[in-house]
């Protein structure tokens, strides 16, 4: 299925006291570009992200954010500069000495001195990460697919909504004109000579058919449905959407110069505003 590049997913997993959490944010890009943004002491699971996303998707600049978290009670270690150590204590006895004071340092005050403690993250278990880091991308690509193509797809329901306000508001367009006809017309007569009524038939019928604007909204109709059939083909399909769309934008400059109407004006703009975002990613359709 084709989808545009922009989009977000988040995929968590956790297995045995281990957490992973991988979110994928993806913009317009020619190429595939992958940004890592992780923990260093498990960057060594860069690649299993890196292949997962190379399988996966083919174009966009997407970033990656790793959050890690290792519960487990063999997380983290405790190491002690036994040399430093050795060299306080070595240094405490001889200032006792010197001094002629008793040497009251105990071990657990030696250990409380600078830089003789440092808590640091233990050695991973490689595989363990792994396969974690695989099931939480795996997850948030397919997150990010379904946002990519829901996109698109919102955007063109955008579209067939604004189209379908159109289609309502035209009839009433008509019958304005031919009320605001009839009064202009019984203005000028000053109420002494009774209105044509077939002359003034005829008026509003031209009107109604300068006006009219029944054929753009079928076409523009069937440019929406032929995008959607597009974007559900799992072949590329860049080219024909962008010309579907270029078709759409013309339906509604013909409707906008046709129409005659304030609102129908501002739901033209709307309407051209939309296809302008869907022309921006259509172009850079993956």
């Amino acid at each position: 299925m084709v989808s545009s590049m922009t989009g977000f997913g988040r995929g968590r997993a956790a297995q045995d006291g281990r957490e992973m959490t991988v979110e994928l944010k993806s913009v317009n890009h020619r190429y595939l570009d992958l940004s890592f943004r992780m923990p260093r002491h498990i960057s060594f699971a860069e690649d299993t992200l890196r292949t997962a996303l190379n399988d996966s998707l083919s174009r966009g600049h997407v970033d990656v954010y790793v959050n890690y978290r290792n519960t487990r009670s063999d997380a983290k270690e405790v190491r002690i500069d036994t040399a430093l150590l050795g060299a306080y204590l070595k240094s405490v006895k001889a200032a006792a000495a010197e001094l002629r004071e008793e040497n009251d340092m105990t071990l657990s005050n030696a250990l409380r001195l600078p830089d003789v403690t440092d808590i640091v993250e233990a050695d991973e278990d490689d595989e363990a990460v792994k396969a974690l880091t695989k099931e939480a991308v795996d997850k948030a690509i397919a997150e990010l697919i379904t946002a990519r193509r829901g996109d698109l797809t919102e955007r063109l329901a955008t579209v067939d909504e604004l189209r379908g306000k159109i289609e309502t508001r035209a009839p009433m367009v008509v019958e304005e004109y031919r009320i605001k006809l009839n009064e202009r017309i019984e203005a000028m007569l000053g109420g002494t000579v009774e209105v044509d009524v077939q002359r003034l038939a005829t008026e509003v019928a031209l009107f109604a058919d300068k006006a009219s604007i029944d054929e753009e909204l079928v076409r523009l109709k069937s440019h929406t449905a032929q995008a959607r059939e597009l974007l559900s083909q799992s072949e590329a399909a860049g080219r024909r959407l962008d010309f579907v769309v270029q078709e759409m934008n013309r339906e509604f400059n013909t409707i906008g110069s046709k129409a005659n109407d304030a609102e129908i004006a501002r739901l033209v703009i709307l309407g051209k505003a939309e296809l302008e975002k869907i022309r921006e990613q259509v172009q850079n359709i993956e």
